[in-house]
């Protein structure tokens, strides 16, 4: 218990008065440092009579919580799609039903080729979340991948919230109702919902506090081959479903334990054998379990080595602005400064950061507070990448991210994601504040009633503007006919290819929705997906583009038919026969007259079938079954 000195009173500590009856102590609650004057005794804690579960009622609050930020999906689920995901959320649905689809014909879980047919997609190398998909496999098949995806995404944030509440009120505070209000800011904070429209990996994150907690629990030293052993088997689901969070969470831990250990030398001395016992026990338990998984996405076919990407730092403002989906913001403000509605990675709004100063400088005594502070000052350093940019206008200033941008992993990271690790310490924090005001008021009762009224009034003034709206949703435009009722048999044989145009990438991936609702039963040529690019297997987004699929790309962008000689023929050609396709088909679209003009002269006349346009090319890649 946090108390007037160093340690905890002896008798005190261990049990409240609750009216004649004891309460047990939580197993291990560190102590943080000195806050209040000796004497004072052990943190007020308010009681509650038996049968009164707040942590069930904190819950389900949650999970309105969540169903109010997908309050807009969630009627007509079959045909909703959240407008700010992109082509995010057919990605997804894809890596669900593709999933399924594995499991149930006993196919390798971490490889296709129904998507970028020959070559297929390392789908351990993709973020398909296989932790949560293979087992909700028959949810998938029995209500669609769109219903996995957004049980996934509102069942995911409620036990995210209940994740960090348990690990807070066990850890760190002694009442509910601050770590209530962590457990809802871990979980409900802007840039956890701006992943909530599209990357449940990096919104569904309830793993990674058990993770802390079981790190916790083997500094006492009581059990650590048990405590081993879970850690192992949490950071083995955690591989399976995002390795990204991991390694954010471990970047956080890495600076709080500095943090800490400079503030309480005397703590760092007596965990650190039981912690290096207890990690020793974790990587025996999880190198056997994650060894081919890893392998397979390293080294496996279609494999990359590091992720492509630009300079995609946090604009300065970033950090004290609202987000598009807060109370107080809007997508006229926080579009300028992001690099889309999926990635407002920071938006904390500067109400938060002065409440967040006024209680660093307050609590400064406390080591907790010193090393929460670190990791939020550090992450936001991060974040800032490579070079510092104000309002959109780069300064000339080198950023701290170019400390680590080099590392093997941080080299594939958006260091824009780095404020994700703000999040949680930021959590901590706001819980440790409220349990300090709530201790104040109980030993100066004449002044609690204030003190609470002004830190609540703090709180909404900090925490209102940030608050989340419900995410934006519309109807989803019909599949064509001639996928969703099966015309589609007519022109390709099952295993065969569809060459949809334009082909699928990360700007129009909806041919991968046609074929989900087709029930996977042909291969697609490139997609949407991570994938290897050039002679040095370099990450990239989408299949490398054949010549084919590369005129067809600029006819789409530049609303001209294109210019057709007999050698892009011979190419289409050649290119058809690479992908084993059946038919060429040409969906309904804005840019539909200039495609179905070069396709044309490509490919000659095509067919008017069930919404769309059809070209039999089984004659040029299969000549002999066509005969």
């Amino acid at each position: 218990m946090i108390v007037g000195g160093d340690v905890a009173a002896p008798a005190a500590a261990d049990a409240e008065p609750t009216g004649g009856r004891r309460w047990p102590r939580p197993a291990w609650r560190p102590v943080w440092g000195p806050v209040w004057r000796p004497g004072w005794g052990p943190v007020w804690r308010p009681e509650w009579g038996p049968g009164w579960r707040p942590g069930w009622g904190v819950a389900v609050g949650y999970l309105i919580g969540a169903f109010w930020v997908y309050g807009r999906f969630w009627p007509g689920l079959g045909h909703r799609y959240l407008t700010d995901s992109g082509q995010d959320q057919t990605q997804w649905e894809w890596f669900f039903a593709a999933t399924a689809h594995n499991v149930v014909h006993l196919h390798n879980p971490f490889f296709t080729t129904l998507l970028n047919h020959p070559l297929g997609v390392n789908l351990m190398a993709n973020t398909a979340m296989l932790g949560l998909s293979v087992p909700l496999t028959p949810v998938t098949l029995l209500f669609g991948p769109t219903v996995t995806w957004v049980l996934i995404l509102t069942l995911g944030l409620a036990a995210t919230a209940t994740a960090w509440y348990g690990l807070l009120r066990r850890h760190v505070v002694g009442s509910w109702p601050p770590a209530a209000l962590g457990g809802g800011f871990a979980a409900f904070a802007p840039p956890v919902i701006s992943h909530a429209n599209a990357h449940p990996n990096l919104a569904v994150l309830f793993v990674i506090p058990l993770i802390i907690d079981r790190l916790i629990r083997l500094t006492t030293g009581d059990a650590v081959a048990r405590d081993g052993v879970i850690l192992g088997l949490l950071v083995t689901f955690q591989i399976l479903l995002g390795e990204e969070p991991l390694l954010l969470a471990a970047t956080g831990l890495a600076v709080f334990a500095v943090g800490y250990g400079l503030a309480r030398p005397d703590r760092v001395r007596s965990v650190v054998v039981p912690l290096a016992k207890g990690r020793a026990v974790a990587a025996a338990v999880s190198v056997p379990l994650v060894a081919y998984p890893l392998w397979w996405q390293f080294t496996g076919p279609q494999s990359y080595r590091s992720l492509l990407h630009g300079p995609a730092g946090n604009d300065v403002l970033a950090l004290t602005g609202f987000a598009s989906r807060s109370l107080a913001g809007d997508r006229a403000t926080a579009g300028p400064l992001s690099l889309n509605p999926t990635e407002e990675n920071a938006f904390f709004g500067w109400p938060l950061l002065i409440l967040l100063a006024v209680l660093t400088v307050w609590l400064w005594r406390v080591a907790l507070v010193r090393a929460l502070a670190l990791v939020i000052v550090v992450a936001m350093a991060f974040s800032l990448g490579p070079e510092i940019v104000f309002h959109g206008a780069k300064t000339g200033l080198i950023g701290p991210w170019r400390l680590v941008s080099w590392l093997p992993l941080y080299e594939s990271v958006l260091e824009t994601r780095f404020t994700m690790v703000c999040v949680p310490a930021i959590a901590v924090l706001l819980a440790f504040a409220t349990e300090q005001v709530f201790t104040l008021g109980a030993l100066a009762p004449w002044r609690g009633a204030p003190l609470r009224l002004v830190w609540g009034v703090a709180l909404a003034e900090a925490l209102l503007p940030i608050a989340p709206k419900p995410l934006l949703a519309a109807d989803r435009p019909a599949t064509p006919a001639f996928f969703s009722r099966g015309l589609w048999r007519q022109y390709a044989a099952p295993g065969r290819t569809i060459v949809t145009v334009p082909l699928p990438d990360s700007g129009e991936a909806t041919a991968m929705h046609w074929q989900v609702m087709a029930g996977l039963r042909f291969s697609l040529a490139e997609g949407y997906f991570l994938g290897p690019w050039g002679p040095d297997r370099q990450g990239g987004y989408g299949a490398v583009p054949r010549p084919t699929s590369s005129l067809l790309a600029r006819v789409r962008d530049d609303h001209v038919a294109a210019r057709v000689t007999p050698a892009d023929i011979q190419t289409a050609r050649d290119d058809l026969v690479f992908w084993q396709a059946d038919a060429v088909v040409l969906g309904p679209g804005d840019q539909q007259q200039p495609l179905r003009v070069t396709l044309g002269r490509l490919l000659g006349p095509g067919a008017y079938v069930g919404g769309v346009w059809v070209w039999n090319v089984r004659p040029v890649t299969r000549p002999k079954a066509s005969g």
